[in-house]
């Protein structure tokens, strides 16, 4: 994995993790890399310090375990404008997402990938559902055409 700054024709400055140099370099053509501020596709690397690792005096070895894989976009480091929303302001929205979300939907845990199908093929009454699907699953679901996103949030049971 590799981290990048980036930063959009807007001058929004933002971290984003890469399988590789190439893969960043293949999305970007591909217009799959945007601002997380503007949603602006011009997006370029920005100057970044390089990260070093220093041993100690002791001459004990770096740790050979990588950094964990975040979620695509990771932070916006550049001063939000008047007109973006501060923390306070997002952090009240996903509470009213979450609200919204458990209030008018099922939650069917780990049988998500299963319901949402059987949803689809119309085995199951339409309603809406969240819940938790690995990967395999979540890609089988999207390949077969059935409509699913990601919540931006885990579920209550996953948050201690």
């Amino acid at each position: 994995m590799i981290r990048y700054m980036l930063k959009c024709d807007q001058d929004h400055q933002f971290e984003s993790w890469f399988r590789s140099a190439d893969a960043f370099d293949t999305l970007c053509a591909q217009a799959q890399v945007s601002c997380p501020i503007c949603g602006s596709e011009k997006v370029t690397k920005a100057m970044m310090a390089p990260r070093v690792s220093t041993t100690r005096a002791t001459g004990a070895a770096p740790s050979a375990q990588p950094d964990p894989a975040p979620a695509q976009i990771t932070s916006h480091t550049a001063p939000l404008a008047p007109d973006h929303p501060t923390p306070e302001q997002i952090e009240r929205a996903m509470a009213k997402l979450r609200a919204e979300v458990e209030q008018n939907s099922d939650y069917v845990g780990v049988e998500f990938a299963d319901e949402a199908r059987k949803i689809h093929t119309g085995d199951a009454p339409a309603r809406a559902i969240y819940g938790e699907a690995n990967f395999e699953d979540t890609k089988a679901l999207l390949e077969d055409g059935v409509p699913i996103l990601p919540l931006p949030f885990l579920p209550k049971r996953k948050m201690n």
